[in-house]
């Protein structure tokens, strides 16, 4: 296999918090898969999850836009391959354009929406720039009320569908996913893989071994609970006030929670990572060779 980079390594620590040797070690184990090593690495050592959201491959904005009404929202992700575009005015306002399209039309299917005029614009904008520009996702949300929150740097937002309540509270309640990151809004909607997953990754780690079947199943569905409560949207505690978790905060305002969604830049994406010493050095052996 390939040799493991730098930038890997480092991509590993900063999602573990382990020492560089350690996760260079644990990267070779796993044939360069970072996912594959973290979860290696939790079974032999009960490491916690690592959070994702910082792992982000692609540059670009996010942007939102809601209804006057509060009775839908569209949120949009568009990307490019530097950061020094994603603040270009030009990019922006194709941003801002693509945005507008997307609200008029109710629109998330991307393939629809860039049709005609939308991908003229963006070919010319790839032109002028000289980097590649993609509508990468474009979400509606319609029902109930329904708010959004983008946070100050562009790249990470949210849109919070209320049953009951206001505005203002689904905006906090955005603000909240955008900051803490939950992955479903109620325990019981995380998906069965994931807590099979889970499960296994508990008891294979060190302080499961040798211990009773009913002993392991007890600890396991203790540990259970507190991942599903960690990852529930309903069970966190809010950001803004920790003495109140977010479903207790909608129910004081006579609302629940019906659906949220998440973007942040470039999450999911790779990108490859090239180490710039490692090719210089190469290209000099060759051509001494």
């Amino acid at each position: 296999m390939a040799a493991i980079s730098a930038s890997l390594v480092k991509d590993l620590r900063e999602r573990t918090g382990l020492g560089m040797m350690e996760c260079k070690k644990a990267l070779k184990e796993a044939e360069g898969d970072i996912d594959l090593a973290i979860e290696n690495l939790r079974k032999a050592s009960g490491l916690k999850a690592s959070k994702k959201a910082g792992r982000t491959a692609a540059d670009g904005v996010v942007a939102a836009k809601v209804a006057d009404d509060n009775s839908y929202a569209v949120l949009v992700e568009v990307n490019s391959e530097t950061d020094f575009v994603a603040r270009d005015e030009g990019f922006l306002a194709f941003v801002n354009t693509v945005v507008e399209k997307a609200f008029a039309d109710k629109q998330s299917d991307v393939a629809a929406l860039m049709a005609g005029e939308l991908e003229s614009a963006r070919e010319t904008l790839v032109q002028k720039i000289g980097e590649n520009i993609n509508v990468r996702r474009v979400n509606v949300v319609e029902g109930g009320v329904v708010d959004a929150y983008v946070h100050s740097n562009n790249r990470i937002a949210a849109v919070v569908q209320l049953e009951g309540g206001n505005s203002e509270l689904a905006r906090d309640v955005a603000m909240h996913v955008t900051a803490v990151n939950p992955q479903v809004v109620k325990p019981e909607d995380m998906p069965a893989e994931i807590v099979e997953k889970e499960k296994e990754i508990i008891k294979a780690q060190p302080d499961m071994e040798g211990k009773p079947e009913a002993i392991v199943e007890k600890m396991m569905m203790g540990r259970i609970n507190k991942f599903l409560k960690e990852g529930s949207l309903i069970e966190q505690a809010f950001v803004k006030n920790p003495e109140v978790t977010v479903g207790k905060l909608a129910a004081e305002a006579g609302a629940s929670v019906s659906s949220f969604i998440r973007l942040e830049v470039g999450e999911g994406i790779e990108k490859e990572e090239t180490d710039f010493a490692a090719e210089v050095a190469a290209q000099v052996a060759a051509s001494k060779g």
